[in-house]
């Protein structure tokens, strides 16, 4: 812990304070070792599952006695399995998320919480990837559940900056296809694309039945849209630039936002994602620890 403390995103305190808790799945997981979460499939852990007819080569240990005292007939229990999880941890690194205002950039808090997310879940005993994009894969590091592996998902982060314009949705699509495995998906971005093609690509990869966690990363100016004097606004991801006086755009902006971000979330609930929306000036420890107390909760979702 001391090494991965020195790191600019990391703060040992948090840490310390955080691995109190665990980061669970909501939905049942494939792993290849005895872990956390439940599985899949079938094992031997204490919570009962379903009962099966008995087939000739069955241990007898788990045929249900009591229930061959009634119907005359053998029938086997099978418990829920425990697994490790596999996490893939997802990072818009388009300049976008470079936007910054008074209390850091959306990338810088995305970062930090991207990576004691990292640094637990590896605690944990889990297996933790790192993919980065723009309008390209900049950086994709499959999930392996090492120190080492750990100080390498680290050392890139160190080195990212947020660079290009962002191609959110192909990017999230590619994503769905290469990844079959059933795993935890943690998307950090400030979403910036139109609600419909977006939450398609988020279904996507539910359909392969990926448990799919959103960090909707935004700086509180973005939604007061507070200036008190003309002002020139710059795209961060072209060259564009518009002169104007924000007293005279402010009522639709704030309207046209609302109506994109109630959309936005009423399907992130439809396709049963875990939606946080997180502002740069909020407490780091009290969103992370919200996050996954809920997740400890959450241990009879479906499928």
């Amino acid at each position: 812990m001391k090494g991965h403390a020195k790191r600019s995103f990391l703060d040992a305190g948090l840490l310390s304070r955080l691995s109190r808790l665990m980061v669970q799945a909501r939905y049942p997981m494939l792993g290849s070792i005895s872990g956390l979460h439940r599985s899949a499939t079938r094992g031997s852990s204490v919570e009962f599952a379903e009962y099966r007819k008995y087939v000739p080569g069955d241990d007898i240990k788990f045929v249900d006695w009591r229930v061959f005292a009634r119907t005359d007939r053998f029938y086997m229990k099978e418990f829920e399995a425990d697994t490790n999880l596999r996490c893939t941890l997802v990072l818009d690194v388009s300049r976008s998320m470079d936007f910054a205002w008074k209390h850091g950039s959306k990338f810088d808090l995305a970062r930090r919480m991207l990576a004691t997310l990292a640094y637990l879940l590896v605690q944990q005993g889990d297996a933790v990837g790192l993919h980065c994009f723009s309008d390209r894969v900049v950086h994709d590091i499959p999930p392996r559940r090492s120190p080492v592996h750990l100080r390498e998902l680290f050392d890139t982060l160190e080195k990212l900056q947020p660079r290009g314009p962002t191609d959110l949705v192909e990017r999230l699509h590619q994503l769905a296809e290469r990844m079959k495995r059933r795993s935890l998906v943690v998307i950090f971005s400030d979403f910036f694309a139109e609600p419909e093609p977006l939450l398609d690509a988020f279904q996507h990869l539910r359909f392969f039945k990926h448990d799919v966690a959103l960090f909707h990363l935004l700086d509180r100016q973005e939604l007061a849209f507070e200036f008190d004097r003309p002002i020139r606004f710059a795209d961060l991801e072209s060259p564009a630039t518009l002169i104007t006086d924000p007293a005279h755009i402010a009522e639709t902006y704030r309207r046209e936002l609302e109506r994109w971000l109630s959309e936005f979330t009423l399907g992130c609930r439809k396709f049963h994602l875990d939606y946080q929306r997180v502002l740069t000036d909020q407490d780091l420890e009290k969103t992370l620890a919200g996050f996954m107390l809920a997740r400890m909760g959450a241990g009879s979702a479906t499928r």
